[in-house]
């Protein structure tokens, strides 16, 4: 979120790249491979955050606004 205070563009590239499925099983995997038991808990700790975030209908955020996501508008000002 901090890169909302720069920037819409920058914030939503930059929330976009952690809130997605692709960078918490990167995350999994990579612990589970090298056999890091902290890292496996922080992938599967991250692809929770993104599967709850996704349920309450927090999605990707698209360059316009932290309020813009692709499910949708979200906040008090929908």
């Amino acid at each position: 979120m901090l890169g909302y205070v720069r920037d819409p563009r920058l914030g939503a590239l930059a929330y976009n790249l952690v809130h997605n499925w692709t960078m918490g099983l990167g995350v999994l995997g990579l612990g589970l491979v090298a056999d890091v038991a902290p890292i496996s808990l922080a992938g599967g700790i991250l692809i929770a955050h993104v599967g709850i975030d996704r349920a309450l209908g927090y999605g990707m955020k698209l360059p316009t606004a932290f309020t813009d996501t692709h499910l949708g508008r979200i906040g008090r000002g929908r």
